[in-house]
């Protein structure tokens, strides 16, 4: 057992000072043990980071098809203090999906360190060619419950997030096979007009892929999946926040708007991520680059980030208006975790749920990352 003394513990609803017991089985008791450590003044103790939408990092790409990829971003990531993550998928070929979910779930059955590989994030093949974004439009699908059984058979049913176009042929019907399966359906590469996305809500889509990307706009004779997001409560809006992907006015708007609870933070990086300015990478199949902080297709398109959730911390910092330090925090944590339905063993601070923590200064800078009660990361 391992233990904390009088530290400033970060839970959903404040930071409070406190004792904490743990070892690898999980957060054991807010009581402090005889060897417990002191940490100094400025520094909290707060969940691990949960990224559910990225597709990589340091040269490695969830779409690779190799077990060792997948590990290899998963060791990389501790750094930013994501102990969770989805590696997310992309719309390639069938055969391509289908070699990337194995690869995954071989990597989940092998895993000894890093962040835990939650589940898997499919974003598409069954999208909108309308708003395909950085997506190989000849890949596309419609809706196909059929397939979307068979991937998740091929996954170990692993799949625990499907980015999809609800307007589509067969949306309606994936849509309730999504739910059926206890995967979290979530809008996004969409084209659906504002009365299908709230008619969508209503029936039980809760989440929405990249708020103001790659989705239908607001006008105000047709909101849009952006207006109807951010007009109803209980519906989850991830958002990159990077102030590239949606400017700092668009995303203080998303925070004036939407309820604490319902926001969303996530990377959608690449595996150009770590690699620096002007790196040559892919995104699945297609080739990008870094250029002024963004990840690009040849042709000028944004292609994912190369976003650090810790960076989106103190980027958010700056326009969430009213927002604690718990609040931010929770926008990493516990809402994501509540969004995949995870929340029963990571997302807060609680006896009984992994012990998988993030010991961050003031700004959200990682001083060091625990995974399941070990430490796999230390800032030197």
């Amino acid at each position: 057992m391992k233990s904390f003394r009088d530290i400033n513990i970060v839970f959903p609803d404040g930071v409070r000072k406190g004792n904490l017991s743990f070892d690898e089985s999980g957060f054991l008791s807010f009581e402090a043990g005889p060897e417990a450590i002191t940490l100094p003044e400025g520094v909290y103790l707060a969940p691990g980071f949960i990224d559910e939408h990225i597709h990589g990092a340091n040269g490695y790409d969830a779409m690779d098809g190799d077990p060792s990829s997948i590990l290899k971003i998963a060791s990389a990531l501790v750094q930013e203090g994501v102990t969770s993550f989805l590696p997310t998928t992309m719309t390639e070929s069938v055969p391509a999906i289908k070699k990337a979910l194995v690869a995954i779930k071989d990597a989940k059955n092998i895993q000894k360190e890093g962040a835990t590989i939650e589940g898997i994030h499919l974003e598409g093949p069954f999208i909108s060619p309308v708003f395909k974004g950085a997506q190989a439009e000849e890949n596309i699908l419609l809706p196909d419950v059929p397939l979307l059984q068979e991937f998740v058979a091929l996954s170990g049913n692993l799949v625990r997030e499907v980015t999809f176009a609800c307007e589509r042929p067969g949306g309606k019907e994936f849509l309730k096979a999504c739910l059926a399966l206890g995967i979290t359906p979530s809008l996004g590469h969409s084209n659906a007009s504002g009365k299908e996305a709230l008619a969508a809500f209503d029936e039980g889509l809760h989440s929405v892929t990249h708020l103001f990307n790659a989705q239908s706009r607001f006008h105000h004779r047709d909101v849009g999946i952006v207006g109807a997001t951010l007009l109803r409560d209980g519906v989850k809006a991830e958002i990159i926040a990077d102030f590239h992907h949606s400017s700092e006015e668009a995303v203080a708007l998303l925070f004036k708007t939407k309820r604490k609870e319902d926001i969303v933070l996530i990377s959608d990086s690449t595996e150009a991520k770590y690699m620096g300015e002007g790196a040559k990478a892919k995104l699945g199949s297609q080739e990008i680059h870094v250029q002024n902080g963004l990840a690009l297709l040849d042709d000028g398109t944004i292609a994912g980030s190369i976003l650090r959730l810790d960076d989106a911390l103190r980027n958010v910092q700056k326009v969430a208006k009213g927002y604690s330090y718990s609040d931010l925090i929770n926008l990493a944590t516990l809402n994501p975790a509540m969004n995949l339905g995870l929340d029963d063993h990571i997302g807060s601070i609680a006896v009984g749920k992994e012990a998988s923590f993030v010991l961050l200064d003031s700004s959200f800078h990682v001083l060091a990352t625990f995974v399941k009660g070990k430490l796999v990361y230390r800032l030197q």
